[in-house]
């Protein structure tokens, strides 16, 4: 795409619009900051899918044109963001083009006259922020840019929401971004666990700074989740290898996270040789079970192009079992519920999830995330676990998960000192949190305005020069 030729800047400028772009693996969440902020600023956040799909019919879906996809059926997906890091700047490229370049799209945008805000994973490597920088500022020249680094990484730009109000109490009151009274300024303490599509992170922030010693990675996101949802309904049902984006849908739909996992595995077990009479016949009295067996319908993406849950009919399972593989299209003239295809899950719905806290279940040599918790907390100074133990906000897609909250709340308990109290809140939109926090960042025009980076100090001073000034808050001698 052919660009006006940049002009260049030594110094942000205040009325320049700052676009905030939450570069997330699964979705990006973009949209810009209002000089007043709204009573709902999520409503100018945008999420668009951060991958480029081939369907089966070989047409190529770019960024947001998936959500006008009508057959997502065996479509083949490539990201440009893998294992939490950018590495395909190639189809990054053609997605921010679609996105924000594009002559009919609705975030446009000349990045010449644009700050932009750019979150990333914690830790990665110098190479790929270099990578990140270069084409910022070179390839799409935009003004101005603060890579989410240092002292302000994509989880701290959670510590600028308004943290308290996620455990009751009365939110602070909203901030026009064209004065300099009482700015935003980030949670004294905070400890954010972001579970999102790539992996799981615990990131402790004092004022919004991170301490590196005390950050850890769980590597089960919701890709793994999904992964294994697959590998399960593939030998249970049918063969879902191919259909990552139903299965992703399936995921959402119906999992959640159990209080008590024994119980559940209990209830939903379908007995076996080894089983006595006594145990069938409770197993036949019990009905709570009934909550838990669930049918999805599967979507057809002619009638209708989403799956929907119903509760668990063991007499229509029955019949579609007799029918045999395929015979649901053959039952037309049964009616046109045979001719539904369906699956029933039970155990599925919450052992997947139950990965989070148990990896060692499919074998992974890592912690579970409460005791990665309480490790991030060995790194850190005895003083800040009260802090920290008080205010812990669970952030990302799978926060959505029911139970989610709940299990880590009480698993925390046990594993904390008695004498400390623990709180673990979600915020009412966990997937937009981090963006919101960019919006509360730009509302600080003073602190904005030290974390930028110019274009013009880019060509001056080069990568390093920006990879330190980034990693130090801003404040780098000249």
């Amino acid at each position: 795409m052919v660009r006006p030729k940049p002009t260049t800047a030594s110094t942000p400028h205040q009325n320049t619009p700052t676009l905030i772009l939450d570069n997330g693996a699964f979705t990006m969440k973009a949209g810009f900051a209002q000089s007043t902020t709204p009573a709902d600023p999520s409503n100018d956040c945008h999420l668009i899918p951060n991958c480029i799909g081939r369907a089966r019919d070989k047409r190529i879906w770019i960024g947001g044109q998936l959500h006008n996809c009508k057959d997502f059926g065996e479509m083949a997906f490539r990201r440009p963001v893998e294992k939490g890091y950018l590495v395909n700047w190639e189809a990054e490229k053609e997605i921010w083009e679609k996105t924000f370049f594009d002559k009919d799209a609705k975030l446009k945008c000349d990045p010449h006259e644009t700050n932009l805000i750019l979150t990333e994973a914690p830790n990665a490597p110098q190479a790929l922020q270099a990578n990140c920088d270069q084409m910022v500022f070179e390839d799409f020249g935009f003004a101005s840019c603060v890579r989410c680094l240092g002292s302000i990484k994509g989880p701290s730009l959670n510590a600028y929401n308004d943290t308290q109000a996620f455990y009751g109490a009365p939110p602070r009151p909203a901030v026009d971004a064209t004065t300099t009274s009482a700015p935003v300024i980030p949670a004294e303490a905070l400890l954010l666990i972001d579970s999102g599509f790539s992996h799981t992170t615990v990131t402790p922030l004092v004022h919004g700074r991170p301490i590196q010693p005390g950050m850890r990675r769980l590597d089960i996101g919701g890709k793994f989740l999904t992964n294994y949802l697959k590998e399960l309904v593939s030998i249970r049902h049918y063969n879902m290898m191919d259909e990552t984006h139903l299965m992703s849908e399936i995921k959402e739909a119906v999992c959640y996270v159990t209080d008590d996992f024994a119980a559940d595995l209990e209830r939903t077990w379908k007995g076996g040789l080894g089983d006595d009479d006594r145990r069938r016949q409770r197993r036949a009295e019990d009905h709570r079970n009934d909550d838990i067996v669930v049918d999805y319908v599967l979507p057809d993406y002619s009638s209708h192009r989403q799956g929907y849950v119903r509760p668990s009919d063991p007499a229509r399972a029955a019949r579609m079992r007799k029918l045999g593989p395929g015979g649901a299209a053959a039952a037309a003239a049964v009616g046109a519920e045979a001719m539904e295809d369906f699956m029933t899950l039970g155990n599925e719905r919450f052992t997947v999830p139950e990965l989070l806290f148990y990896p060692s279940d499919v074998g992974m040599k890592q912690a579970g995330l409460p005791e990665m918790i309480m490790r991030c907390l060995d790194a850190l100074p005895a003083g800040l676990w009260p802090a920290m133990l008080a205010n812990v906000v669970l952030v990302g897609g799978n926060a959505k998960m029911p139970g989610f909250l709940g299990r880590l709340e009480s698993e925390l308990r046990r594993l904390a000192p008695s004498e400390y109290t623990v709180r673990v809140a979600c915020p009412p939109d966990p997937i937009k949190s981090t963006w919101l926090g960019g919006v509360h960042l730009a509302s600080n025009k003073a602190l904005l305005s030290q974390v930028l980076v110019t274009r013009q100090e880019y060509q001056e001073h080069g990568s390093h020069w920006v990879a330190k000034r980034f990693a130090g808050g801003g404040i780098v001698s000249k």
